[in-house]
C-alpha cells in the first residue's frame, strides 16, 4: 500500500510546514530541508514530483493493495538528503531515525515508529530511474528560476570526470579478477548439479595469482631483459587463465543442454559475461605485451565489474589519469545546474556541445542569451552552430595566435563572460566534495546514472534552499552562498 503523503494531522507533530530550522547553523542539511519545505508548500510543483515518483515506484500495481510502504514524499526526502549531504545509506538511516527535523519533514511524528533501515532506504531509492530523478531536478530548477527570472539568461558549461569505484587496472590484475569471479560462479553450479572437474579450483586460482605476483614484481623492479621476462610471465598467465576459461565454457555448454530449475538463467548469463570480459582482457594483454601493439582505449576494459569505465588524461594537477565517465553540466547565474549529460565512452567535449546546448535552449524557451565554454569545446563547426543558438557566445579558440586574435577583436560582453566562466569550477568542486560526485559509490552503469542524477538533484535543492533562506534573512549563516557574478 502506497500513498503520496499523509494528509491526516497528528498530535505528536509530523507537520512539514511547522518545522523550525536553525538558520544560524551552516550544516548542508539546513538548505536542503528548507528547499523541501518550499516544494511541499507549492502544491503544483509537489504534486508533479510525486506523480513522477509514483510512476516508478508503483508501476502497474494497485496503490491500495499490499503491505504499507514508504510514502512518495518520504522517498523524495530521503533521496534529497542522500547526496544533498553526501551520505551513505547507514548514515542516512541514522539521521532518519534520530534527526528530529528530518523526520518531521518526512511527516513522521514523535511517537511514530517507522522502519527506515538502510536496506529499506536503498531499495526504495533504487526504484527511481535516472530519468525520473533528472525530471525532478528540472522541476526544482524551474521553481528556482521562477524566483530568479534573470538567472537563465547567463549560463556557463564545463565537463568533469566522475570516477567509478574501481582499483587501478592492470592487465594482470584484471585477469585475476576475472578468473576469481568465474570460479566463484562455476563452483556453486557444479556442486548443485553434482558435476566433476572443479575439485581443485582453489589450486587453479592460486596458480593464476602466483604468476600475477611475478608480473607485479617484474614490472616494479624492471632490470635487465625486462621486456623479455615480462613477456614470458604474461605468456604463462595467459596459458593458466585460458585453462580455467576452457573449463568454464565447457560447463556453460553442459548447463545449456540440461533444462533444470536449479540453474537460474541470470546466473548462466552472468557467467558468460565474465568469461567474455576476461577473454577480452586476455586478448588486450596478448596484443599489448606479447605482440607489442598499441591498443586503443576503445578496445580496453578497465574494470570487469564496471565495464562502462573509461580512461581520461585531462592534464589536471595531481590527477594525470582518471578512470570514470565524463559529465557535462550547465550552470545558470543563480547557481542551479539546469542540465547534465553523461557522455559516451568514445565521446569528447567538442562532440556534444552543440547538441546539448540545443536541448537546454529548447527547454528554456530560448531564454539563454550568454553562454560560455572553455577552449576544449572549440571547433569551427561548434563556433558557427553555437553562435546561431545563443546571442552572446564565449568559446575561446586554442592556440596562442588564434586566441590573441580572437581576444583583440572580441566585444566587452565576450570579455565579461569569459572572466565569469571560471566560476563553474566552484560548482564542480561543490558537486565533488559536497554531493559525492568525485567517486561513484553505486554499481553498474544504471547505478552510476542514478548516483549522478541524485548528486545534481542534491546540489539544486541546496541552491534553492540557500536562495530562500537568504530572502528570509540575509544575515543568517545558512543563507550565505557564493553567487555567480
Amino acid at each position: 500500500m502506497r500513498k503520496a503523503f499523509s494528509r491526516q494531522g497528528r498530535l505528536d507533530g509530523g507537520r512539514v510546514l511547522d518545522v523550525e530550522l536553525n538558520l544560524n547553523c551552516r550544516h548542508e542539511i539546513i538548505p536542503v530541508l528548507r528547499a523541501l519545505q518550499h516544494i511541499y508548500a507549492t502544491p503544483q510543483v509537489r504534486d508533479e514530483i510525486l506523480r513522477l515518483i509514483e510512476r516508478d515506484v508503483l508501476g502497474d500495481g494497485n496503490a491500495a493493495r499490499g503491505r504499507e510502504g514508504l510514502d512518495y514524499w518520504q522517498i523524495l526526502v530521503l533521496a534529497a538528503a542522500k547526496l544533498g549531504c553526501n551520505l551513505d545509506y547507514d548514515c542516512l538511516q541514522d539521521l532518519a531515525e534520530n534527526h528530529r527535523n528530518l523526520r518531521a519533514i518526512m511527516g513522521i511524528g514523535e511517537w511514530q515508529n517507522i522502519d527506515v533501515s538502510s536496506r529499506r532506504i536503498r531499495d526504495n531509492i533504487c526504484l527511481l530511474s535516472p530519468e525520473t530523478i533528472e525530471a525532478i531536478s528540472h522541476a526544482v530548477v524551474a521553481e528556482g528560476q521562477r524566483l530568479e527570472p534573470d538567472a537563465v539568461e547567463r549560463v556557463r558549461a564545463d565537463s568533469f570526470v566522475v570516477e567509478t569505484n574501481i582499483h587501478y587496472p592492470t592487465d594482470s590484475s584484471l585477469i585475476v579478477d576475472g578468473i576469481r569471479k568465474v570460479i566463484e560462479l562455476c563452483v556453486p553450479l557444479v556442486s548443485v548439479l553434482g558435476l566433476e572437474g572443479w575439485r581443485q579450483h582453489e589450486q587453479l586460482f592460486k596458480a593464476v595469482c602466483g604468476v600475477a605476483r611475478q608480473i607485479d614484481g617484474i614490472a616494479a623492479k624492471k632490470g635487465p631483459n625486462y621486456q623479455q621476462r615480462l613477456q614470458t610471465a604474461y605468456a604463462k598467465l595467459l596459458k593458466k587463465s585460458g585453462r580455467v576459461l576452457v573449463r568454464a565454457r565447457a560447463l556453460c555448454a553442459v548447463l545449456e543442454k540440461r533444462s533444470t530449475v536449479l540453474v537460474r538463467v541470470g546466473d548462466l548469463t552472468l557467467l558468460r559475461d565474465f568469461i567474455d570480459r576476461t577473454d577480452s582482457v586476455r586478448d588486450v594483454a596478448r596484443r599489448r605485451v606479447i605482440h607489442g601493439e598499441t591498443v586503443p582505449n576503445s578496445d580496453k576494459i578497465f574494470s570487469l565489474f564496471e565495464p562502462h569505465t573509461q580512461l581520461y588524461k585531462r592534464g589536471k594537477a595531481g590527477e594525470p589519469v582518471q578512470f570514470g565517465r565524463l559529465v557535462l553540466v550547465y550552470e545558470d547565474a543563480a547557481g542551479f545546474l539546469m542540465h547534465h549529460h553523461l557522455m559516451a565512452r568514445d565521446v569528447g567535449d567538442r562532440d556534444v556541445a552543440t547538441e546539448q546546448t540545443r536541448i537546454v535552449q529548447a527547454r528554456c524557451g530560448g531564454k539563454i542569451k550568454e553562454l560560455s565554454f572553455d577552449r576544449g569545446f572549440h571547433s569551427p563547426d561548434n563556433q558557427t552552430d553555437l553562435s546561431k543558438l545563443v546571442e552572446n557566445l564565449c568559446l575561446p579558440k586554442p592556440g596562442s595566435k588564434q586566441a590573441a586574435a580572437q581576444t583583440a577583436a572580441a566585444s566587452a560582453t565576450f570579455h565579461r563572460t569569459r572572466r565569469r566562466h571560471s566560476g563553474i569550477e566552484s560548482a564542480i568542486g561543490a558537486l565533488q566534495s559536497g554531493n559525492g560526485l568525485e567517486r561513484c559509490r553505486d554499481r553498474g552503469e544504471t547505478g552510476f546514472q542514478r548516483y549522478l542524477a541524485l548528486g545534481i538533484l542534491g546540489r539544486n535543492l541546496h541552491v534553492l534552499g540557500r536562495l530562500l533562506i537568504a530572502r528570509e534573512n540575509a544575515t543568517c549563516a545558512a543563507g550565505h552562498s557564493q553567487r555567480a557574478a
